[in-house]
């Protein structure tokens, strides 16, 4: 247990001090920690979710903005609460036989059924029966005697599966991504991204890789100016590429075909949140009536609204990405008490886009309207799991 809770502390360390880039990588570590942490626990649906609520709190405490966090907390609690049911159900399951052994057709199993019901309702069941048949009373007892009963190995095996699973689809979800970039981008168009984007250069290349033949028009992304690192990159690989300053994005959208972006996350209603500038874009494609497309694995989905007490909606990076302090020196107040400074400098990180701008989510298992997000949600969490952190009992 020491050697996990060291592992626990050294990533939520890195997330504190920002050492791990990228939703995708973030998400990752998180999964593959939790792999970990479960192998080590105690076999019992109770204990670990609790076990997995209390290391999520302290990993999402570490960086509140990084919403994939939350999001693979919430998708391994699912994966528990639906090993536990499944458990269950298969532990009820009946067998339909005749009364000479025979399986029984289709169309005869509603009738048997019902009658084994009826033999359970008029017929005691031994204490034998009863504890094989609601696994529930099995979870009683814990520590090294339950973890090794078969259902107890089952369990965590399960659980264990669908992890892997998950980290399986975080590793391929740009690849799988990329597999749709035909459908969406034909030949001699013209795109438009903004700043730098793993999911948006994987999907780019496969489009090239197919013989396609397009333009594509790359807003340089500032302050940190990533576009030109992506810009770079496409040229490699003998895209035609464009660089644009962010601020002539509504001078070059009339010529462009379709928008193509990556964002940091996607939030329950269908809005995203993405880069700054990325609303700017959003309003132009609005305006010339331009798709306005969001390539992003599942792992940013993000089950809460953006008004929800937890998400926080911006990070304030260093002025010095802005400016240099050398050259405003003279604009700025050392004394102390003195009143404020006459210089201050403000520098988002991320924009909200509202769904409304939005005209298509392409992930790794499809294509989505921004009105469809909702189910993706009921298919990935638990409502259970929405709020993590309780609130103390008063």
């Amino acid at each position: 247990m020491a050697e996990v809770q060291g592992l626990v502390n050294e990533l939520a360390t890195k997330l504190r001090k920002r050492k791990v880039e990228g939703s995708r990588e973030t998400a990752r570590l998180t999964a593959e920690l939790f792999r970990t942490v479960i192998s080590q626990q105690r076999v019992t649906s109770a204990a670990l979710v609790e076990v997995v609520r209390d290391v999520g709190q302290k990993l999402i405490a570490a960086n509140p903005v990084e919403l994939a966090v939350g999001n693979i907390v919430r998708r391994v609690l699912r994966i528990i609460r639906d090993s536990d049911l499944s458990l269950e159900v298969g532990g009820l399951t009946l067998v339909p036989q005749g009364d000479d052994g025979d399986i029984v057709e289709e169309d005869d199993k509603p009738f048997l059924l019902s009658d084994a019901i009826s033999q359970t309702i008029l017929h005691q069941p031994s204490l034998v029966a009863q504890l094989e048949s609601k696994p529930n009373l099995v979870r009683h007892f814990e520590g090294k005697a339950a973890d090794k009963t078969p259902r107890s190995w089952q369990f965590k095996h399960q659980i264990i599966e669908g992890v892997n699973d998950l980290i399986e689809d975080i590793n391929t979800c740009h690849e799988q991504i990329a597999d749709q970039a035909l459908e969406l981008i034909h030949q001699n168009e013209v795109i438009l991204t903004l700043g730098h984007s793993r999911t948006v250069k994987k999907f780019l290349y496969a489009a090239k890789e197919k013989k396609r033949s397009f333009q594509v028009y790359v807003a340089e992304g500032a302050p940190k100016h990533l576009g030109h690192v992506l810009a770079k990159e496409l040229a490699e690989k003998h895209l035609q590429t464009t660089v644009i300053s962010d601020s002539s994005v509504f001078a070059i959208i009339s010529r462009v075909n379709m928008v193509i972006v990556g964002v940091h996350a996607v939030m329950a209603n269908g809005g995203v949140i993405a880069p700054v500038g990325m609303n700017m874009v959003a309003l132009a494609a609005k305006k010339y009536a331009v798709p306005f497309v969001v390539v992003a694995g599942t792992h940013k989905l993000c089950p809460l609204f953006p008004n929800n007490p937890e998400v926080l909606l911006n990070d304030m990076r260093c002025p010095s990405e802005l400016l240099s302090f050398g050259e405003f020196s003279d604009c700025m107040d050392y004394s102390i008490g003195s009143g404020a400074p006459l210089l201050n400098v403000v520098n988002p990180a991320f924009d909200y886009v509202p769904p409304e701008l939005v005209s298509l989510f392409v992930t790794e298992i499809g294509g989505y309207h921004p009105s469809y997000i909702y189910r993706l949600i009921s298919d990935y969490y638990s409502s259970e799991d929405l709020v993590l952190q309780q609130k103390p009992a008063s």
